[in-house]
């Protein structure tokens, strides 16, 4: 076996991803030598995506050691962790906007881009596509429940404001009752029968033969390579915002989830291209709800460790195209079936949504 063939067994990568793996050690040298800003911001970017599927590998190879109930609890716990390295560097760095924008973007990308994406591929691969309904209804519900909890603090804050304490105990306080609907989710998963696409349980398809060490030294690796790109990336987009003429808010609410998430994406197009459209969905729903219902709760209190305070308080844009994505998503899953065209409104209202962000 050759050196190109034995690593890529060993990091579980495709030919494209060991390819943008070499942007890595490029971004490291690039940062060494302080390189154009702007072309740094993109190498390192590149790079995050490899390091993105490398922990779903070693995470998935995990779960198969510890069984399918506790295995789903893991893939649920760490399927956002790029994203949330991502978002703690840009949290300690002050950059609490880009880390309030790249939620909302998180749920957006997953529910229009991903879900429309395999809708669209799955459909023109397959036809008409079915999957179980009622775990469909299920997560619709908790998808509806998620961006209600996630709305009422902004929608009480913009008239709390400026009492500091008051805005900042309602988000804490909102962040406990989410952090406990997703203990009951995973409470559910526990105790229910399993079933292909819940919220929480996921397929495993990480490389057979991976041992426990290998995994656990595959995702500190890759965990630790991430937390520097994540310097690197945060630490470019003040220079990039200023040289492209792109804000903040649109860096955080379209490019930093395509970053975090994109090896996750390409798993949910590739099952709905083999017809696997329970699994599909579940990658597409289950990592909005980890997000809403999770990763931003645990940014609050983190974000207190750090000494930069956020708040649930999302724009009034935000709120409108995340509540507009879940009825979308929400309406497009309840009957059981999915065809092409569904997929390409998803896409159209993702691409009017990203458009319109830019100028605002």
């Amino acid at each position: 076996m050759n050196l190109l063939a034995a690593t890529k067994q060993w990091l579980g990568l495709g030919n494209l991803m060991l390819a943008l793996a070499l942007f890595i050690p490029v971004a490291i040298v690039l940062e060494l030598t302080h390189a154009n800003p702007v072309l740094l911001f993109v190498v390192a970017a590149v790079g995050v995506v490899p390091l993105a599927g490398m922990i779903g590998q070693a995470t998935e190879a995990l779960a198969e050691k510890v069984g399918q109930r506790m295995g789903g609890l893991l893939n649920a716990t760490l399927g956002n962790a790029a994203e949330l390295i991502i978002s703690l560097v840009a949290l300690r760095a002050g950059l609490v906007s880009l880390v309030l924008a790249s939620i909302t973007g998180s749920i957006l990308g997953n529910l229009l881009l991903v879900l429309g994406l395999s809708l669209l591929v799955g459909g023109l691969k397959n036809g008409k596509q079915t999957f179980n309904r009622s775990n469909a209804g299920i997560d619709a519900t908790l998808l509806i429940l998620s961006v209600i909890a996630l709305g009422i603090p902004s929608l009480f804050n913009w008239d709390l404001e400026p009492d500091f304490f008051a805005v900042e105990g309602l988000s804490i306080g909102a962040s406990i009752a989410m952090l406990v609907m997703y203990g009951l989710m995973v409470v559910y998963s526990f105790t229910s029968q399993p079933a292909n696409g819940d919220p929480v349980m996921r397929e495993a398809h990480a490389p057979s033969g991976w041992t426990t060490t290998h995994s656990l030294i595959i995702l500190a690796v890759a965990v630790a390579f991430i937390v520097l790109l994540s310097e690197i990336l945060v630490g470019a987009v003040e220079h990039v915002t200023e040289t492209l003429g792109l804000s903040e808010f649109f860096i955080g609410i379209i490019l930093i989830p395509l970053i975090g998430n994109a090896a996750e994406h390409l798993v949910a197009v590739q099952v709905a291209i083999k017809n696997k459209m329970d699994l599909s969905l579940s990658i597409a729903i289950g990592s909005s709800l980890q997000i809403a219902l999770f990763v931003a709760p645990l940014l609050v209190f983190l974000s207190l460790l750090l000494g930069n305070p956020m708040q649930l308080e999302f724009n009034r844009f935000e709120l409108a195209a995340v509540a507009a994505a879940s009825f979308i998503a929400a309406f497009v899953s309840l009957d059981g079936e999915s065809i092409w065209l569904e997929g390409a409104m998803l896409l159209v209202v993702y691409v009017i949504l990203g458009v319109a962000f830019f100028f605002l």
